[in-house]
């Protein structure tokens, strides 16, 4: 994995600004801290920092290829799952290869097929390829989102990076938040609108998107879309087919030149992934090294609720025996996970998930000290139906986004003239979109139309949240974390699978169950779902409280342009536990508190303008 930047001007001669692409360079280095590289003519500058995960000397960037008078050159971030498919066909029309790079691969697929090539890509990506010869910008983005791709086109300048900061380092790019940012952060947040970058003038190219930039013309194309059809295959097959596409998804995220090890919560995601991940392992003669996450006070404070019924250390070491890896458990300070809200707003460039993300960053970092390349269970859920709104009537029904419910509440905290915009047409809005892209096939029950609507919400709202989310966590300690859930022949594939298949017997995620079943204990692959875990430590929730006790007293605080400072002291003086939901069963009362002092830290870290 990597971070890349480019800049192209049309009219005006910018080889001379070399100090602007290198400044915008230089914040991705915990992207990529091994090397550096520029590419630099006379009206596009790129830059890129890489992480070395396959083919140290063979994949080197930025990357230029010559064919005759044509010179092409990417920048790349992320890695091709099918590189040895396409570089095979690519060998039978005739092309040569110096590396065994997939960044190699993916640049001579764009000079043998142009923008057709993202149509034969299984991987997670974000690159730009520049041709000279044309002065044509090619960039796109991998089919779910997983890898991100932020631009800006001001007057004759067209800026792009692989994180938000990056922008931020060119003169012609300000932090200035305006009317559609503050309902985005207020409205949706830690969510964001497809392709929105909450700052004014700052976007991010859609999952599955390709932009095509010319000196004439700009063309953006939507080029991978889910689409609902029939399923013929029996309830065997279907089994059969499920437990094919995870294994081989799982497979294909294995190849490395570097070390691989996997997060493990002893739930059915991880599980089946580092049970599949160890048998590999140990073909080539290697232990699969499995990493889990817990909180300083837990085994004394956890409750068991509706969502997270047990405790996740048990079935942890139930699994790690199971499959005979080396397992490491690490706990988390709570007064770090505090202070470390810091740390992950920097890393997302925006306020996120609270300690959701905190955690996962200082988690990260405890990883990345002996490893680099993981794989975690993400997007399961979203595809599987996992999550509690899938069985829950009134969510499965209700006209809007269930993970965010409670926009009363969110609008009772915000000072006048900010609480009066309309959050909720706005809200709506962007619910209504979502579900007019969705062609649905005639004819089908309303259950079941309203379940195959809501599992694509989830996979263009919540999935890509926590997407973001594992990016910057990992990525800002130079760790490279794979999704194979997020596989998109999967999501094809069980898009259209029946509910009654997903859900047989009342039972969460019964297909993926049954899938995974051979690999691992049956008690772990029935284990009712637990989601991520938190703290229960009160230490947590107080050191949180005074934190933004100390934001409240502070008369400069940027957050109070915002924020209705009588309402949060309101909160802050509840005597019983706060556990409104911000952000279905992530985000309640510590998190909240929380995501305020996030808000309030980057509006100052960012020195953001406020212009609504």
């Amino acid at each position: 994995m990597c971070g890349i930047t480019g800049w192209v001007n049309y009219k005006d001669n910018i080889i001379n600004h070399r100090k602007i692409i290198q400044s915008m360079t230089d914040t991705l280095a915990l992207r990529g801290p091994n090397e550096v590289g520029y590419y630099c003519h006379n009206n596009v500058l790129l830059g890129h920092r890489r992480l070395t995960v396959i083919d140290p000397e063979g994949g080197k960037q930025p990357m230029t290829r010559e064919i005759g008078q044509y010179k092409y050159t990417i920048v790349y971030n992320g890695e091709l799952y099918n590189t040895e498919e396409i570089r095979e066909e690519l060998k039978k029309k005739g092309h040569y290869f110096l590396s065994h790079s997939d960044t190699e691969v993916l640049l001579v697929a764009y000079i043998e097929w142009g923008e057709d090539c993202v149509y034969r890509l299984n991987g997670i990506y974000a690159f730009a390829v520049w041709e000279d010869y044309t002065n044509t910008l090619f960039m796109a983005r991998d089919r779910l989102g997983v890898k991100p791709l932020f631009y800006a086109n001001i007057d004759s300048n067209f800026i792009f990076a692989s994180e938000i900061k990056a922008l931020l380092k060119h003169p012609d790019i300000e932090p200035i938040l305006k009317k559609d940012g503050v309902l985005e952060l207020f409205g949706l947040g830690p969510s964001r609108s497809l392709g929105h970058g909450i700052f004014h003038n700052i976007n991010e190219l859609k999952p599955a998107e390709y932009i095509i930039l010319t000196p004439k013309t700009t063309i953006k194309k939507i080029y991978w879309q889910i689409k609902p059809h029939s399923h013929s295959d029996s309830r065997e097959k279907t089994i059969e087919v499920t437990s094919e596409l995870v294994e081989d998804a799982i497979k294909r995220q294995l190849v490395s030149d570097v070390g691989i090890c996997t997060f493990l919560s002893g739930g059915l995601d991880s599980s089946g992934i580092s049970a599949i991940a160890a048998l590999h392992e140990k073909e080539q003669g290697r232990i699969l090294k499995t990493y889990s996450l817990d909180y300083e006070g837990n085994d004394k404070y956890f409750k068991g609720d509706y969502y997270q019924p047990t405790s996740d250390n048990y079935w942890v070491n139930v699994v790690s025996k199971h499959i005979g890896s080396e397992h490491h458990r690490f706990v988390v300070d709570n007064s770090l996970l505090a202070l470390s809200l810091y740390n992950s707003v920097e890393a997302l460039d925006l306020p996120g998930m609270a300690d959701i993300d905190s955690s996962l960053y200082l988690f990260c970092e405890k990883v990345k000290e002996d490893n680099t390349v993981a794989l975690s269970g993400e997007c399961a859920d979203e595809i599987f139906g996992g999550y509690p709104w899938f069985r829950d009537l009134d969510d499965i029904y209700f006209d809007g986004f269930p993970w965010n419910k409670h926009l009363d509440f969110r609008k009772s905290i915000l000072s006048g003239s900010i609480r009066n915009l309309p959050y909720e047409d706005y809200v709506y809005s962007k619910y209504m979109d979502t579900v007019k892209e969705l062609d649905f096939i005639e004819p089908e029950d309303e259950h079941s139309k309203r379940i195959k609507m809501l599992t694509y919400l989830n996979i263009k709202w919540f999935m890509i949240t926590l997407l973001n989310r594992k990016d910057r966590m990992s990525m800002s300690n130079s760790l490279e974390v794979r999704v194979p859930y997020a596989d998109h022949r999967l999501i094809e594939y069980t898009f259209n699978i029946p509910w009654e298949l997903k859900y047989e017997n009342d039972v969460e995620k019964s297909l993926l169950r049954e899938a995974l079943k051979r690999f691992l204990p049956e008690e772990v692959a029935f284990r009712k779902k637990s989601p991520y875990p938190k703290t229960y430590n009160p230490k947590y929730e107080n050191l949180v409280k005074l934190m933004l006790q100390e934001v409240i007293d502070n008369k400069n605080a940027p957050v109070h342009q915002l924020i209705d400072k009588k309402s949060l002291k309101g909160i802050l003086d509840q005597t019983l536990p706060f556990e409104k939901p911000w952000f279905g069963q992530l985000m309640k009362g510590p998190q909240f508190l929380a995501y305020i002092v996030q808000l309030n830290y980057w509006l100052e870290k960012y020195k953001v303008k406020i212009e609504v």
